[in-house]
Order: structure tokens, then C-alpha cells, then sequence
């Protein structure tokens, strides 16, 4: 009998420390949501997985973002960016493009443009991203100013080549030819 009474001391004991959270239900279905709550800004929720590496969570967040707050530059921006990160390149041209074409002083955009165009290889028209990016930060911007600068490298550098690589056939004879460089 003292057994008894112990375990019930001790389950009512128990039952006390619990919260209310903590005990069953009265009904045997899920609680019912608080839709006074504020809710949870997706795009926050977005960056932050994409901080982590979660870009296909990321751009799964920017999808709900668009679904309620609709495809603002912002919106287009983000998706466009997780799509970057993905490896997608022409769906991130896309949605950059509308994000670019939405808020054309988003900097942010422009450069996430410019880092998919250099990407697809397109590098003179991704120098001239970078640089309407650069300018609309006011020069603010040590990733924008980095881009503009590896973008110039490689814009020159290609030309570079492109001019040294530039060959013409020469015949000196029978069976004997000369490759020779040609001016441009």
C-alpha cells in the first residue's frame, strides 16, 4: 500500500512541474494555430539559409515570400540569387533581370546579375553590370568594387588572347607551311 501512495505522490508530483503546453490535449486533434502571431518574414528566413548553405531550403522560403508578398524586385532579387547558388544560371538571368527591370537602383541585383553573367561567360556585358552596379553603390561596395575588378582582368586578359591567338596559314613551299600572327 505505501508503494501505491508513493507512485501516486509521485505522478501527481510530476503532473504539477508539467506546463500546460506539456499535457494532452482535451481534443484528440492538432491544436489549433494562432493566427494572431506575427508571422515570419520568409526573405529573413531565406538569407539566412542561404548563410548556411541551404540554398535549395533558400529558395524554397523566396517561393513563400512571393506567394505573399508577390514578386517584388526584392522577391526577384533573392530567388534569382538562391538560383545563382544552385547552379542555374539561366533561370537566375531571368529572375535578375526582372528583379534589375523592377528597382533599377538595387545594386545588389545589378552585381548578382553581373556574377551570373561572368558565370555564363559573357564577360564584357558582365563589366558593364558591374560597373552600373558599382556606380548606383557609390563606390560604397568592397564586393561590387572586387567583381568589377576580376571582371576587367578577365575582359582584358580575353582580348589579350584573343589578339596573340589570331594565326594564318603561310605556304614557304611544297609541303612547307608557316604560321605566322596577323595584326588586327
Amino acid at each position: 500500500m505505501a508503494r501505491w501512495a508513493t507512485g501516486i505522490l509521485l505522478m501527481t508530483s510530476l503532473a504539477a512541474c508539467m506546463s500546460p503546453s506539456d499535457q494532452l490535449p482535451d481534443n484528440p486533434y492538432a491544436p489549433a494555430t494562432d493566427y494572431s502571431a506575427e508571422p515570419v518574414d520568409q526573405i529573413l528566413v531565406g538569407e539566412r539559409l542561404m548563410d548556411a548553405g541551404e540554398n535549395e531550403l533558400a529558395l524554397q522560403a523566396f517561393t513563400r515570400a512571393a506567394a505573399t508578398q508577390g514578386m517584388t524586385a526584392v522577391v526577384l532579387s533573392s530567388l534569382g540569387s538562391a538560383n545563382l547558388r544552385l547552379g542555374r544560371l539561366g533561370q537566375a538571368e531571368n529572375l535578375l533581370r526582372r528583379a534589375v527591370a523592377e528597382d533599377e537602383n538595387s545594386p545588389a541585383a545589378w552585381n548578382n546579375l553581373g556574377v551570373v553573367l561572368m558565370e555564363a561567360g559573357r564577360t564584357p556585358e558582365a563589366v558593364q553590370v558591374f560597373r552600373k552596379a558599382y556606380a548606383l553603390s557609390n563606390g560604397d561596395s568592397d564586393e561590387i568594387r572586387d567583381n568589377l575588378r576580376l571582371a576587367l582582368a578577365k575582359f582584358e586578359n580575353s582580348q589579350y588572347v584573343e589578339e596573340e591567338n589570331t594565326y594564318k596559314l603561310v605556304r614557304q613551299g611544297t609541303g612547307e607551311y608557316l604560321l605566322k600572327t596577323t595584326p588586327e
